[in-house]
């Protein structure tokens, strides 16, 4: 059993580039399922560190300073507190978010090279690398872009294509250009260290394929074979770079560790911090074979955890190998590929600032389709119907059914003759048992959305019992029948409340101050047993229906952020409408207008259009109802100076009369805007001429 195999967990989740804000696929991809599984395993008093941080170097952070106008420095101090902001918010719970600027991981990082250097398993040799003459610089593979081989995608890295996947290498692209000057670059000699991967492709094949088949995701594996079939061959680990940690050999003036060589060990630097702040041994977690190390990773990544740094490690000699590499695919959004740069994405603050109160929503939502072998796809009308057709249909209505009845007949207090309430419905107690049998074997092997699918099976179970048991009819015939019925709801609720807590910790905590239980003393599959008189807390909703109007926001919210990058804001030219037929002055001086005031505004009810307005003409204060409930709130207009025709016959609109017409602006897309006087200063009852 894995319970006896392992004494320890390392649960690593890959380092997100402190370069730019992350999306929610990010979040799909690696950091949600690290956390459940983390989370399930501290339920199961296992003894777990988890670990994460920022990955601060290479060339995607001096990049992205180029772009800001600022240093890599900035860069990273700016988005690092971003993204960490985001996953305390999201509840994603690491042991340490850390950051590979600091100085332990570039000791740490230096470290592992030079004893490799030692060891001699790294090849120095010359080559030709790619040179931007106006630049004076060798580019690393980030500032070298040109048309992906695979794809045809003309903005492809020279390591990696984003739009199809593919791991690429400068060589590889057509059309190379520099990102520094926009110039074609150049070949020159330049010397590197280089991780001769081909020398480690028997043992990969053997720890890998051989030995990870039956275990290991189906698309992990297949890349994984791939790679290794196709040929493996020396990898680069030393760039041509002013940004990052420097390579701590002689002869390597003006060379940096490629980031993919030190980011990796951006998990071992964090363990070793986290081991400092806590007292603790961080070679238990990192170099004892009864510790289990685990990556959660987006299949971007996979090459990188899976053969790169195993063999590092395995080089090393001193560390433990990852027993799983549970790498998810890519999550699409509303038809297409997420992504920052063409504005096709739903970024984590964004959604934060728009659902403040609902994180545990977008969790279950994610984990439900996580795209955990194949590449899946989030849209706002899908989420809206699985938070408003389970979490609140289901998980809330029971809840709250359970909560209300407890406190309508038995003023919130358990009670029972016995002296202790635990589960006494033997189906009840079978089926509850099935499930957390089917809820553990689904988090061992990683199917983080098959284990969520189950702990709404318990919900459903409650709901199918509490409607069968119907205690709003028995407590008049049966009380103590209604009371049993009650107490093992309550019972099944405690349970509910164990099993979700990796994917709904708010909503847990939520049903644990409800049930008046202390949320440290409960665990997974043990016993829930209240005692007599044990008092419930008031009865509160977990979830709220998502309405129609909030989705169709975000929808056109996120078309308009795309068109924003796709077309760039300029002056639009208005299309003018003709000028009408001519009058006479003598008709122009029969229109009296005048300053006027807004005293109040509020909606005509049963109309959308429509706003009663009280205006202060300086003659007197009168009514004008006004088509413009569409383009101002009420409130927002209160105060707002305006040109007003006073001596326009009254007419009745909606039952009200109004007694002239506020003059407006209207441009060619359709927006108004108030004819305002030119001068604050300017009087009620003034005349405009």
């Amino acid at each position: 059993m894995e319970a006896q195999k392992y004494k320890r967990y390392t649960i690593t989740a890959a380092l997100p580039y402190a370069n730019g804000p992350k999306h929610i696929g990010h979040l799909a991809g690696a950091y949600i399922p690290a956390d459940l599984y983390a989370r399930y395993l501290r339920l199961k008093k296992r003894d777990v560190v988890f670990v994460c941080g920022s990955d601060e170097h290479g060339t995607a952070i001096a990049n992205q300073a180029m772009k800001e106008g600022t240093t890599p420095r900035a860069i990273i101090d700016k988005y690092h507190e971003l993204i960490k902001y985001c996953f305390d918010k999201l509840n994603i719970s690491f042991d340490i978010y850390h950051r590979t600027s600091e100085p332990i991981h570039h000791e740490t990082a230096q470290e592992f090279f030079k004893v490799m250097n030692d060891n001699g398993d790294f090849e120095v040799k010359e080559s030709e690398q790619y040179y931007d003459e106006q630049a004076g610089a060798f580019l690393a593979d980030r500032y070298i872009v040109g048309t992906c081989p695979v794809c045809a995608n003309e903005n492809a890295y020279g390591d990696q294509c984003e739009k199809c996947g593919s791991s690429l290498s400068p060589d590889d692209l057509i059309d190379p250009r520099s990102t520094l000057s926009g110039d074609k670059p150049v070949k020159r000699p330049t010397k590197h260290w280089y991780l001769p991967l081909n020398k480690y492709e028997s043992w990969l094949s053997e720890w890998i394929l051989k030995g990870h088949a039956s275990d290991w995701k189906t698309n992990v594996y297949g890349q994984c074979k791939s790679w290794i079939d196709g040929g493996l061959h020396p990898r680069a680990v030393t760039r041509d770079l002013d940004w990052g940690i420097k390579v701590p050999v002689e002869g390597a003036d003006g060379k940096v560790l490629y980031v993919w060589f030190d980011a990796p060990i951006g998990y071992i630097s964090a363990t070793k911090q986290w081991a400092l702040d806590n007292n603790k041994d961080w070679k238990l977690y990192w170099q004892d074979d009864e510790t289990k190390l685990v990556h959660f990773i987006g299949k971007d990544n996979i090459v990188f955890h899976c053969i790169v740094f195993p063999a590092m490690l395995k080089a090393h000699g001193e560390y433990i190998l990852p027993e799983n590499v549970p790498a998810n695919e890519f999550m699409n959004l509303e038809g297409d590929k997420m992504s920052t740069s063409r504005g096709w994405s739903i970024e984590m603050h964004d959604y934060l600032e728009d659902f403040p109160t609902k994180v545990d929503e977008l969790r279950y939502y994610l984990t439900a389709i996580a795209p955990e072998t194949a590449d899946s796809e989030f849209t706002w009308k899908d989420y809206q119907a699985r938070v408003n057709n389970e979490l609140v249909a289901i998980l809330g209505n029971l809840v709250n059914r359970v909560m209300i009845l407890m406190h309508k007949f038995f003023d919130g207090k358990i009670g029972d003759a016995s002296g202790q309430i635990t589960l006494k419905d033997n189906a009840l107690n079978t089926e509850l048992g099935r499930l957390y049998d089917d809820l553990e074997q689904s988090f061992e092997s990683y199917k983080f959305r098959q284990a969520q699918q189950t702990v709404m099976e318990i919900a459903r179970l409650g709901n199918r019992y509490l409607t069968e048991q119907e205690p709003w009819k028995t407590i008049k015939t049966n009380p103590e029948g209604a009371r049993e019925a009650l107490n093992n709801c309550l019972v099944l609720i405690g349970h509910i409340a164990a099993c979700i807590q990796p994917f709904l910790p708010g909503t847990a905590s939520k049903i644990l101050t409800m049930l008046n239980w202390p949320a440290d003393t409960i665990y997974f599959n043990e016993e829930i047993a209240f005692t007599s008189g044990h008092q419930l807390q008031a009865a509160s909703l977990l979830f709220e229906k998502i309405e129609d109007e909030v989705i169709e926001r975000q929808v056109q919210k996120l078309i308009s952020k795309k068109q924003s990058i796709e077309q760039p804001a300029v002056e639009p030219v208005s299309a003018l409408v003709p000028a009408k037929s001519n009058i006479n002055y003598e008709q122009f001086a029969a229109m009296d207008i005048r300053t006027g005031t807004i005293l109040t505004a509020e909606k005509v009810a049963k109309t959308k259009k429509l706003l009663k307005l009280t205006i202060d003409t300086g003659l007197d204060e009168r009514t004008v109802v006004s088509g413009i409930a569409e383009y101002f709130e009420p409130e927002a207009i209160i105060g707002q100076k305006v040109s007003i025709l006073v001596n326009l016959e009254p007419r009745e609109i909606k039952g009200i009369t109004s007694q002239g017409m506020i003059l407006m602006a209207e441009n060619a897309e359709g927006v108004l805007s108030f004819v305002s006087p030119a001068s604050d200063g300017m009087h009620n009852g003034s005349v405009v001429r």
